[in-house]
């Protein structure tokens, strides 16, 4: 089956729809009761390897919890989201996890937004990773800005001449956001 723009689906149906063959290639969200596939370019791309390799290094000398990649899938408040890095910690799943889906939110999401994103998505994304409790880092490539969405907390913007911080979820982690933005362009 085709995906089509603005096709409604319950959850159920999009996990039917995200394993089939011809889906196998293809990058499929559940947003806010859509099929929505997830489109990058070679900017954002790069943005996410950037910031997956610091958390991976950080999380190989302190053996915190497991990475995934885009590929990896998430139920984020009975949506299915495939962050381009999340993060679980070992206490909250002491062993790695196989899902196709796992079946709650991560401790953290990074998010880069690619130029196929709307406002409206990233909007329930962002409410509903917050809401699941998800420690969430938004990155915008062409404003080079990352919006920290915190539980409880007020979203804190960083620009590329700040370090961001991994928080009570990767605590002492440390990037400073120029090592993160390709600064060649």
């Amino acid at each position: 089956m085709a995906v089509q723009a603005h096709m409604r689906v319950s959850v159920e149906e999009f996990e039917k729809i995200a394993a089939l063959p011809e889906n196998a290639d293809r990058r499929l969200e559940y947003i806010g009761g859509e099929v929505v596939e997830v489109v990058s370019n070679s900017l954002s791309s790069r943005i996410a390897a950037n910031i997956l390799g610091e958390i991976f290094s950080y999380n190989k000398q302190h053996d915190l919890g497991y990475i995934t990649t885009s590929d990896g899938g998430y139920r984020v408040s009975g949506e299915d989201y495939m962050p381009d890095v999340g993060f679980i910690s070992k206490a909250k799943h002491p062993k790695g996890p196989r899902e196709t889906w796992i079946p709650y939110a991560p401790d953290l999401a990074v998010e880069v937004v690619s130029p196929t994103d709307r406002r409206q998505k990233i909007a329930v994304k962002v409410g509903n990773y917050v809401a699941a409790g998800t420690l969430l880092w938004y990155f915008y490539p062409e404003e080079q800005e990352v919006n920290v969405h915190e539980p409880g907390q007020a979203v804190k913007t960083f620009t590329i001449n700040d370090v961001l911080d991994g928080g009570k979820v990767l605590p002492g982690f440390k990037v400073a956001l120029k090592d993160i933005f390709p600064t060649d362009d």
